[in-house]
């Protein structure tokens, strides 16, 4: 478990970024998701949730549905990287929970995304 958290601690990147209202996954974001599922494939133990996120613009309801399918699309390109799906669960926070407060598009980009949260069990 040791090996683990040493290897969880050095990720450079815990999050997938996305265009505005979209749930594609693009090509400067695949290496994100190429570095956590190497790490997932590395350790059996290792079990991820994919939190969903959207900016502050939006309903409560459609920014759900959104930041799901975000999640779901990360999880879809893990399961090509040989993560069974049994071992990544996917979670919708919508615009509750944002990475940047303020209210333009540098902040607003920041908040589209999908968060890796990596466990041992």
């Amino acid at each position: 478990m040791q090996a683990f958290e040493r290897a969880r601690s050095a990720l450079t990147v815990t999050s997938v970024y996305f265009d505005y209202d979209k749930s594609v996954i693009k090509p400067d974001q695949v290496s994100a998701i190429t570095e956590n599922g190497n790490l997932a494939n590395a350790y059996a133990n290792d079990y991820l949730t994919l939190q969903g996120n959207c900016d502050e613009r939006g309903s409560r309801e459609y920014n759900l549905a959104l930041g799901q399918r975000r999640a779901d699309a990360v999880k879809q390109r893990l399961r090509l990287l040989g993560i069974p799906e049994t071992r990544v669960e996917t979670v919708s926070f919508g615009k509750e929970k944002p990475r940047e407060l303020c209210h333009n598009e540098s902040c607003w980009s920041m908040n589209r995304r999908a968060d890796f949260v990596h466990a041992w069990r």
